[in-house]
Protein backbone atom coordinates (compact mmCIF):
# COMPACT_ATOMS: atom_id res chain seq x y z
CA UNK A 1 0.00 0.00 0.00
CA UNK A 2 1.17 3.66 -0.83
CA UNK A 3 2.32 5.68 1.84
CA UNK A 4 0.53 9.24 1.91
CA UNK A 5 2.52 12.30 0.66
CA UNK A 6 2.68 15.24 2.13
CA UNK A 7 -0.46 16.82 1.30
CA UNK A 8 -2.17 13.54 2.64
CA UNK A 9 -2.77 12.07 -0.79
CA UNK A 10 -1.54 8.34 -2.12
CA UNK A 11 -1.43 9.76 -6.10
CA UNK A 12 1.95 11.82 -7.02
CA UNK A 13 1.63 15.11 -6.74
CA UNK A 14 3.53 17.98 -8.97
CA UNK A 15 6.65 19.36 -8.67
CA UNK A 16 5.00 22.79 -8.16
CA UNK A 17 2.98 21.48 -5.18
CA UNK A 18 6.49 19.83 -4.11
CA UNK A 19 8.24 23.23 -4.08
CA UNK A 20 7.47 24.67 -0.73
CA UNK A 21 7.76 21.88 1.18
CA UNK A 22 11.72 21.21 -0.61
CA UNK A 23 12.41 24.57 -0.02
CA UNK A 24 11.87 24.29 3.89
CA UNK A 25 13.71 21.11 3.85
CA UNK A 26 16.70 23.34 2.39
CA UNK A 27 16.53 26.12 4.98
CA UNK A 28 16.66 23.24 7.26
CA UNK A 29 19.47 21.41 6.04
CA UNK A 30 21.47 24.44 4.91
CA UNK A 31 22.21 23.48 1.63
CA UNK A 32 20.40 22.00 -1.40
CA UNK A 33 19.47 18.39 -0.69
CA UNK A 34 20.59 15.52 -2.77
CA UNK A 35 18.32 14.03 -5.49
CA UNK A 36 18.59 10.32 -3.29
CA UNK A 37 17.14 12.29 -0.36
CA UNK A 38 14.48 14.04 -2.23
CA UNK A 39 13.23 10.67 -3.32
CA UNK A 40 13.21 9.44 0.16
CA UNK A 41 11.78 13.08 1.64
CA UNK A 42 8.58 12.76 -1.03
CA UNK A 43 8.40 9.48 -2.19
CA UNK A 44 8.99 10.35 -5.79
CA UNK A 45 11.03 8.97 -8.45
CA UNK A 46 14.39 10.06 -9.81
CA UNK A 47 12.83 12.31 -12.70
CA UNK A 48 10.56 14.21 -10.53
CA UNK A 49 13.51 14.39 -7.96
CA UNK A 50 16.01 16.08 -10.33
CA UNK A 51 13.51 18.76 -11.91
CA UNK A 52 13.01 19.49 -8.14
CA UNK A 53 16.50 20.00 -6.92
CA UNK A 54 17.09 21.73 -10.34
CA UNK A 55 14.69 24.32 -9.29
CA UNK A 56 16.09 24.62 -5.57
CA UNK A 57 19.71 25.60 -7.36
CA UNK A 58 20.17 29.26 -7.13
CA UNK A 59 19.29 30.79 -10.65
CA UNK A 60 22.89 32.36 -11.71
CA UNK A 61 22.97 35.94 -12.18
CA UNK A 62 22.39 37.58 -15.57
CA UNK A 63 25.38 39.37 -16.72
CA UNK A 64 24.51 43.10 -16.68
CA UNK A 65 25.51 45.33 -19.43
CA UNK A 66 28.30 48.31 -18.46
CA UNK A 67 26.72 51.86 -18.20
CA UNK A 68 28.10 53.77 -20.02
CA UNK A 69 27.93 57.58 -19.72
CA UNK A 70 27.71 59.40 -22.84
CA UNK A 71 27.88 63.46 -23.39
CA UNK A 72 24.39 65.29 -24.24
CA UNK A 73 22.95 65.09 -26.39
CA UNK A 74 23.06 61.75 -27.60
CA UNK A 75 23.85 60.98 -31.19
CA UNK A 76 22.75 57.83 -33.19
CA UNK A 77 26.65 56.60 -32.47
CA UNK A 78 27.61 58.02 -28.87
CA UNK A 79 31.52 58.61 -28.42
CA UNK A 80 32.60 58.27 -25.03
CA UNK A 81 32.81 61.33 -23.03
CA UNK A 82 36.79 62.87 -23.58
CA UNK A 83 39.06 62.06 -20.40
CA UNK A 84 40.33 65.37 -18.62
CA UNK A 85 44.03 64.28 -17.54
CA UNK A 86 44.47 65.71 -14.04
CA UNK A 87 46.33 68.84 -13.32
CA UNK A 88 49.90 67.75 -12.30
CA UNK A 89 51.35 69.49 -9.52
CA UNK A 90 54.62 71.65 -10.57
CA UNK A 91 58.05 69.99 -8.74
CA UNK A 92 60.00 72.15 -6.57
CA UNK A 93 63.32 71.68 -6.53
CA UNK A 94 65.10 71.52 -3.47
CA UNK A 95 67.55 74.40 -3.09
CA UNK A 96 69.25 72.24 -1.03
CA UNK A 97 70.28 68.84 -2.90
CA UNK A 98 70.84 65.74 -0.68
CA UNK A 99 75.16 64.88 -1.08
CA UNK A 100 75.41 62.05 -2.74
CA UNK A 101 76.40 58.92 -0.84
CA UNK A 102 78.84 56.62 -2.45
CA UNK A 103 79.39 53.37 -1.20
CA UNK A 104 82.91 53.06 0.74
CA UNK A 105 85.63 51.04 -0.69
CA UNK A 106 85.68 47.60 0.16
CA UNK A 107 87.87 46.94 3.17
CA UNK A 108 91.57 45.20 1.65
CA UNK A 109 91.72 42.09 2.24
CA UNK A 110 94.67 41.21 5.13
CA UNK A 111 97.23 39.33 4.09
CA UNK A 112 99.00 35.70 6.00
CA UNK A 113 100.56 37.92 8.31
CA UNK A 114 97.34 39.61 9.57
CA UNK A 115 98.46 43.07 8.47
CA UNK A 116 95.34 44.88 7.34
CA UNK A 117 96.93 47.61 5.03
CA UNK A 118 99.44 44.78 3.51
CA UNK A 119 97.80 43.33 0.03
CA UNK A 120 97.75 39.34 -0.49
CA UNK A 121 100.84 38.92 -2.28
CA UNK A 122 99.71 36.63 -5.51
CA UNK A 123 100.09 32.93 -5.64
CA UNK A 124 103.73 32.44 -7.59
CA UNK A 125 103.55 28.96 -9.30
CA UNK A 126 106.60 26.64 -8.18
CA UNK A 127 109.99 27.48 -9.61
CA UNK A 128 111.32 24.61 -11.80
CA UNK A 129 113.67 22.56 -10.92
CA UNK A 130 117.34 24.33 -11.63
CA UNK A 131 119.45 22.80 -14.69
CA UNK A 132 122.81 20.93 -13.09
CA UNK A 133 125.66 22.72 -13.46
CA UNK A 134 128.45 20.37 -13.00
CA UNK A 135 129.02 19.56 -16.48
CA UNK A 136 129.86 23.10 -17.31
CA UNK A 137 132.64 22.87 -14.61
CA UNK A 138 133.75 19.74 -16.03
CA UNK A 139 134.47 21.57 -19.59
CA UNK A 140 135.75 24.50 -18.13
CA UNK A 141 138.33 22.72 -16.27
CA UNK A 142 140.78 21.44 -19.29
CA UNK A 143 139.95 24.88 -21.12
CA UNK A 144 141.20 26.72 -18.09
CA UNK A 145 144.37 25.00 -18.27
CA UNK A 146 144.97 25.79 -21.63
CA UNK A 147 144.03 29.24 -21.97
CA UNK A 148 146.05 29.90 -18.78
CA UNK A 149 149.26 28.12 -20.16
CA UNK A 150 148.59 30.05 -23.35
CA UNK A 151 148.14 33.59 -21.38
CA UNK A 152 151.28 33.27 -19.40
CA UNK A 153 153.31 32.05 -22.17
CA UNK A 154 152.31 34.47 -24.40
CA UNK A 155 153.49 36.96 -21.32
CA UNK A 156 156.36 35.70 -21.36
CA UNK A 157 157.02 36.15 -25.15
CA UNK A 158 156.37 39.94 -24.64
CA UNK A 159 158.23 40.81 -21.94
CA UNK A 160 155.95 39.68 -18.76
CA UNK A 161 157.34 37.57 -16.11
CA UNK A 162 158.67 37.30 -12.30
CA UNK A 163 158.26 40.56 -10.28
CA UNK A 164 158.76 42.01 -6.95
CA UNK A 165 155.50 43.97 -6.20
CA UNK A 166 156.41 45.21 -2.28
CA UNK A 167 159.81 45.86 -2.70
CA UNK A 168 161.47 46.64 0.33
CA UNK A 169 158.43 45.36 2.28
CA UNK A 170 158.67 42.05 1.29
CA UNK A 171 161.56 41.34 -0.69
CA UNK A 172 160.83 37.99 -0.78
CA UNK A 173 157.55 38.04 -2.49
CA UNK A 174 157.84 37.53 -6.27
CA UNK A 175 154.77 37.01 -8.78
CA UNK A 176 154.49 36.23 -12.01
CA UNK A 177 153.28 39.19 -14.19
CA UNK A 178 152.10 37.14 -16.94
CA UNK A 179 148.82 35.57 -15.06
CA UNK A 180 146.85 39.00 -15.13
CA UNK A 181 146.18 38.25 -18.63
CA UNK A 182 144.27 35.08 -18.21
CA UNK A 183 142.72 36.50 -14.99
CA UNK A 184 141.85 39.78 -16.10
CA UNK A 185 140.66 38.74 -19.98
CA UNK A 186 138.55 35.27 -19.37
CA UNK A 187 137.59 37.10 -16.28
CA UNK A 188 135.83 39.76 -17.77
CA UNK A 189 134.51 37.89 -20.58
CA UNK A 190 132.65 35.33 -18.21
CA UNK A 191 131.60 38.39 -16.43
CA UNK A 192 129.87 40.36 -19.41
CA UNK A 193 128.84 36.96 -20.63
CA UNK A 194 126.41 37.43 -17.65
CA UNK A 195 124.98 40.24 -17.76
CA UNK A 196 124.35 40.12 -21.73
CA UNK A 197 122.11 36.61 -21.26
CA UNK A 198 120.83 37.40 -17.11
CA UNK A 199 118.05 39.76 -18.58
CA UNK A 200 117.82 41.34 -15.40
CA UNK A 201 120.17 44.46 -15.87
CA UNK A 202 119.21 47.95 -17.44
CA UNK A 203 119.34 47.74 -21.03
CA UNK A 204 122.56 50.09 -21.32
CA UNK A 205 124.20 47.38 -19.49
CA UNK A 206 123.27 44.55 -21.70
CA UNK A 207 123.92 46.44 -24.64
CA UNK A 208 127.80 47.20 -23.25
CA UNK A 209 128.17 43.75 -21.69
CA UNK A 210 127.14 41.83 -25.25
CA UNK A 211 129.76 43.56 -27.39
CA UNK A 212 132.65 44.03 -25.03
CA UNK A 213 131.65 40.23 -24.19
CA UNK A 214 132.26 39.50 -27.59
CA UNK A 215 135.43 41.43 -28.05
CA UNK A 216 136.85 39.83 -24.59
CA UNK A 217 136.04 36.55 -26.93
CA UNK A 218 137.96 36.97 -29.77
CA UNK A 219 140.79 39.09 -28.24
CA UNK A 220 141.22 36.02 -25.81
CA UNK A 221 141.19 33.33 -28.90
CA UNK A 222 143.63 35.66 -30.79
CA UNK A 223 145.73 35.62 -28.31
CA UNK A 224 145.74 31.33 -27.84
CA UNK A 225 146.70 31.83 -31.84
CA UNK A 226 149.27 33.86 -30.97
CA UNK A 227 150.97 31.73 -28.37
CA UNK A 228 150.65 29.29 -30.22
CA UNK A 229 152.13 30.10 -33.70
CA UNK A 230 155.02 31.83 -31.92
CA UNK A 231 155.73 28.55 -30.09
CA UNK A 232 155.76 26.56 -32.94
CA UNK A 233 157.89 29.10 -35.11
CA UNK A 234 160.38 28.75 -32.52
CA UNK A 235 160.25 32.75 -31.34
CA UNK A 236 162.46 33.40 -28.51
CA UNK A 237 160.87 37.43 -28.23
CA UNK A 238 157.43 38.46 -29.77
CA UNK A 239 157.41 41.24 -32.25
CA UNK A 240 156.66 45.14 -31.48
CA UNK A 241 152.98 45.19 -32.20
CA UNK A 242 152.21 42.15 -30.58
CA UNK A 243 154.04 42.72 -27.69
CA UNK A 244 152.13 46.00 -27.77
CA UNK A 245 148.52 45.00 -28.07
CA UNK A 246 148.86 42.27 -25.09
CA UNK A 247 150.60 45.40 -23.06
CA UNK A 248 147.31 47.15 -23.20
CA UNK A 249 145.03 44.58 -22.46
CA UNK A 250 145.56 44.81 -18.16
CA UNK A 251 144.47 48.53 -18.80
CA UNK A 252 141.69 47.85 -21.38
CA UNK A 253 139.87 45.24 -19.13
CA UNK A 254 140.02 47.35 -16.02
CA UNK A 255 138.45 50.42 -18.45
CA UNK A 256 135.75 47.96 -19.17
CA UNK A 257 135.05 46.09 -16.39
CA UNK A 258 134.76 49.87 -14.06
CA UNK A 259 132.38 51.16 -16.91
CA UNK A 260 130.15 47.40 -16.91
CA UNK A 261 130.11 48.22 -12.97
CA UNK A 262 128.92 51.55 -13.43
CA UNK A 263 126.39 50.32 -15.66
CA UNK A 264 124.96 47.53 -13.91
CA UNK A 265 123.92 49.91 -11.19
CA UNK A 266 122.30 52.77 -13.13
CA UNK A 267 119.02 52.98 -14.38
CA UNK A 268 117.60 53.55 -18.20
Amino acid sequence: MTAPTINGTRYPQPVEDLLPAARKLTADLGAVPSRNKLMTEFRIGAPKATELRALLLPTPAKPVAPRLDYAEPIDPNPLPAPVVPEPTPPVIADPTPEPEITPADPPAEASMVGHPDTPTLPTLAAPDRPAVVWPVVLLALPAFVAIWSGWVGLGGLTGFGVVHPLPGIWDSFSINSAITLPIGVETYGAYALYVWLSGRMPERARRFAKWSAIASLLVGALGQVAYHLLEAAGVASAPWWITTAVACLPVAVLGMGAALAHLVRSHD
